[in-house]
């Protein structure tokens, strides 16, 4: 059976109505609702005029688009951004601007992408000691480069 979720829109922004460019991609393209120049080595919120009423334990990923990470330099600060369950607020999204000038948005603009996710039910354990494994606590590039 189909979820179905409800997204409000932002009163004259119905035209940004999150949508996938093909029936078969993962996310859904979230649009800049405002006009804005992202100054270079800062993170600005931008508004996307998308309220998103998720059912309990399902969450929405923000993600950023990568083609402009590679033509741009443009990052999301907090990748992948976390939309819970009980939020009603307008989804925003961090950008930040890792290039040489400043960027200039433009309302409509693809600016960021939506996974929507269930999450499965988890209980966290109190334990005095955790299983051996072959990697232990190795982390932080502990397998080397390849």
């Amino acid at each position: 059976m189909e979820l179905q979720i409800k997204i409000k829109m932002e009163q004259g922004a119905e035209d940004l109505f999150p949508a996938k460019a093909h029936s078969s991609d993962a996310a859904w393209d979230l649009r800049a609702r405002t006009a804005l120049e992202l100054p270079v080595g800062r993170s600005t919120l931008v508004p996307t005029g998308v309220y998103i009423e998720l059912p309990e334990h399902y969450e929405a990923q923000v993600r950023p688009r990568s083609g402009l990470a590679l033509k741009h330099d443009l990052m999301l600060t907090n990748s992948p951004g976390t939309i819970d369950a009980g939020y009603r607020g307008e989804v925003g999204v961090i950008m930040y601007n890792g290039g040489q000038t400043p960027y200039r948005i433009e309302r409509g603009d693809r600016i960021a992408q939506m996974v929507i996710c269930k999450l499965p039910e988890v209980s966290l354990i109190l334990s005095d000691s955790l299983s051996s494994s072959d990697r232990g606590e190795g982390g932080f590039g502990s397998s080397g480069k390849n």
